[in-house]
């Protein structure tokens, strides 16, 4: 039996073969109409871009202050990882590790792991262990919590601004776009240009 293109529902289990299809398409179920797989066109190059670019954006935000306090003419500047030192230092380990691992380290190894598989496919060709990692990066996703923790400061934002000026500084713009990036890299990665690699190898 031929298994080329086939796949099996996430909802009713179908299994059912995918068309061969050009440009942008969106197959769906023929029993329950979900969503089986949605095409994008250059998705390797779009995801890339967008990979490099959140790399660059993660660099700066963990860098550069996030916010600066100035109160009664002494300014204070955090960044992301003294939050994290002042959590632990404050005896709230269990939060500075949660935050650390979050914010910094999970959307670290996602873009990591994506520019280990993407890159070489680009270049049409295979990194070893290419699946084990990509199934890694997906079960990653759920850990990347910087959007919690980006409304988080935002309160505590709202909170301060009666006591002390805040400022916010560039890695604060920076961490926000990045959520940005991570999602539209998401939205445009095509996994079936990944797991037709694996079949083939």
């Amino acid at each position: 039996m031929n298994t080329e293109n086939l796949i099996a529902c996430h909802e009713c289990d179908l299994l059912q073969r995918v068309p061969e299809h050009h440009g942008s398409v969106i197959a769906r179920c023929r029993r329950c109409r979900a969503i089986l797989h949605r095409s994008v066109p250059n998705s390797l190059d779009r995801t890339l871009a967008l990979t490099f670019a959140g790399l660059i954006l993660f660099v700066v935000a963990n860098s550069l202050p996030f916010l600066a306090f100035n109160l009664q003419g002494q300014q204070t500047q955090t960044t992301l990882i003294t939050g994290v030192k002042d959590l632990y230092n404050q005896g709230m380990w269990e939060i500075s590790i949660l935050v650390l691992l979050t914010t910094i380290i999970v959307p670290l190894l996602q873009l990591l792991s994506h520019l280990y598989v993407l890159l070489p496919l680009k270049f049409n060709r295979t990194p070893w262990k290419m699946a084990l990692v990509f199934r890694l990066s997906g079960g990653l996703a759920p850990w990347s919590m910087m959007e919690v923790f980006l409304i988080g400061v935002l309160v505590a934002l709202v909170k301060l601004v009666g006591m002390a000026e805040v400022i916010p500084g560039l890695a604060l713009w920076s961490f926000a776009l990045m959520i940005i990036i991570l999602a539209a890299a998401s939205a445009n990665l095509d996994p079936q240009i990944v797991w037709k690699r694996v079949a083939y190898h």
